[in-house]
């Protein structure tokens, strides 16, 4: 992408919010002294050739109806740069967003902190990173596209704080800019590590997005985000289904067909208002797990699902567990209902799973997750093998699909331990009770969705069925007090398998 090609501040604002309901929030700066006669000489050059005067502009607005407060930077403002008045401007914005309970839109692009200020402007990363994270403690939705360049402090206070963040395409995104690490180290930052494409293969960002498409995204984040809790359309309680008495190997067998549908094509078909997040947000990524926002029906909530797509090369490992507890973070504070979706043969059993802390990251979700102040539905797509599987189980409602199940391991795997050989495990998986009837009788599940007779041959109509049976539950549960729901989780999980 061209420079041509890339908006200023103005120009996205007008692209993304609706037609005429900007509200500019910017009120005459004062600029800190003293100052140099060659400072203010570029600030009146600056002003003169941007027409604006300041590096930021803050206000509010509407996207696809929703009201939202913004903060966007202007690079030919000084590059962007961030001195004591441009702080104070984007300080008071954030903090009148959280007075009047707005979600917040923020869009940098910066090469960081104002040099002509020196160590005051340095500081000023402070108190912006503060307002922000008071603005997100108070589970009010914090979004960020990263604009080409932003770079230095900005990069490292308030661009680097999102709940969700998307970049626009080739944007150079880096702490350290490279004309400075070229002229303190004496050669060429390596080539490609600062792109935001580079970035959203490690997990910094979710998204690539181009300008263009920037309102798509963004209505789709708020459809998700900012809808309320209270006032749900009303839904019908479904009536439970006639379900077959199948062998517990009968719907092991087909819980591994590769044409049963997983949590792609769950969201492909029975949810709406999806967008895909990517990463923990720290620098990994877990390729077997996906993340993402959505809704069912009326009620919105962060999905994290284990992906049968991304275990066909990598299984379940800690990074995916980790990428798992941001969904959990992201639930708590957003205000919204987590869904975890489990399908998985088993978590990864190799050297680097060991290094990286599987069994820990196993234990912390366990421990989140049942703790979770959000609403939480857990959905038993298909394979249920071993913890990794039991990371995600937790919740204060558990749906299963009929022909999905939940082992300590692998029924082969159970079979050697008993047995000493795999050739035994249909009669281990049967004696185990693993299957989705048993673990309705014991309490572990709530509800079993029918498959007549296999989710691989009627993907559609089961995913259908499906869809009504997550709204209806999720629909429940934000009915529920969030205390009372709290200790009801917390006692059945103390509960099972006394009575």
């Amino acid at each position: 992408m061209s420079g041509l090609d890339r908006p200023g501040a103005r120009e996205l604002l007008d692209r993304v919010l609706d037609p005429g309901s900007w509200t500019s929030w910017d009120t005459p700066v004062r600029q800190p002294e003293p100052r140099t006669e060659a400072y203010d000489a570029e600030l009146e050059r600056a002003r003169s050739r941007t027409g604006l005067d300041e590096s930021v502009v803050t206000g509010a607005g509407t996207i696809g109806g929703r009201p939202v407060a913004v903060i966007a930077c202007e690079f030919a403002f000084l590059a962007g740069s961030i001195g004591v008045a441009a702080a104070e401007r984007l300080v008071v914005a954030v903090e009148r967003a959280t007075a009047e309970r707005l979600p917040l839109v923020a869009s940098p692009t910066s090469g960081g902190t104002r040099m002509q200020e020196g160590a005051m402007a340095f500081l000023q990363m402070v108190k912006i990173s503060a307002a922000i994270e008071a603005h997100r403690r108070a589970r009010l939705p914090y979004l960020v596209y990263l604009r080409h360049p932003t770079t230095g402090g900005v990069f490292a206070s308030w661009g680097s704080l999102g709940h969700i963040t998307a970049a626009e395409p080739g944007a150079l995104v880096g702490f350290l800019g490279p004309r400075v690490y070229e002229a303190l180290y004496g050669g060429p930052f390596p080539t490609g590590v600062q792109l935001s494409e580079n970035l959203y293969e490690h997990g910094i960002v979710d998204a690539v997005v181009a300008p263009e498409d920037l309102r798509a995204v963004a209505i789709d984040v708020l459809d998700v985000v900012t809808r309320p809790r209270e006032g749900l359309p009303e839904v019908q309680e479904l009536p439970d289904e006639p379900l077959a008495d199948v062998p517990a190997w009968d719907s092991i067998t087909r819980s591994r067909r590769d044409e049963r549908p997983g949590v792609r094509r769950l969201l492909r078909t029975a949810a709406s208002s999806v967008t895909p997040l990517q990463g923990t947000g720290e620098g990994e990524t877990g390729p077997a797990l996906l993340l993402a926002l959505a809704r069912f029906g009326g009620a919105p909530c962060v999905v994290l699902g284990q992906d049968r797509r991304g275990q066909q090369t990598a299984l379940l490992g800690p990074a995916d567990l980790r990428e798992a507890r941001r969904g959990m973070r992201l639930a708590t504070e957003l205000d919204l209902p987590l869904v975890t979706v489990i399908d998985t043969a088993g978590a990864a059993l190799s050297k680097e799973a060991e290094e990286g802390g599987l069994a820990g990251e196993i234990a912390r979700c366990l421990a989140e997750l049942v703790l979770l102040r959000a609403p939480t539905l857990c959905l038993l797509l298909g394979q249920g093998g071993g913890g990794g599987a039991l990371a995600l189980l937790p919740a204060d409602r558990v749906v299963a699909a009929q022909h999905a199940w939940l082992s300590p391991l692998p029924p082969e795997g159970a079979s050697v331990i008993v047995h000493r050989t795999v050739d035994r495990a249909p009669e281990v998986a049967q004696a185990q009770g693993v299957r989705s009837l048993d673990l309705l009788r014991s309490g572990i599940v709530d509800r079993v969705v029918a498959e007549r007779p296999d989710a691989a041959d009627e993907p559609d109509a089961f995913l259908g069925r499906l869809r009504q049976v997550l709204e209806v539950e999720l629909v429940g549960l934000l009915e529920q007090p969030d205390e009372e729901r709290l200790a009801a989780r917390l006692q059945r999980y103390r509960a099972l398998g006394l009575a």
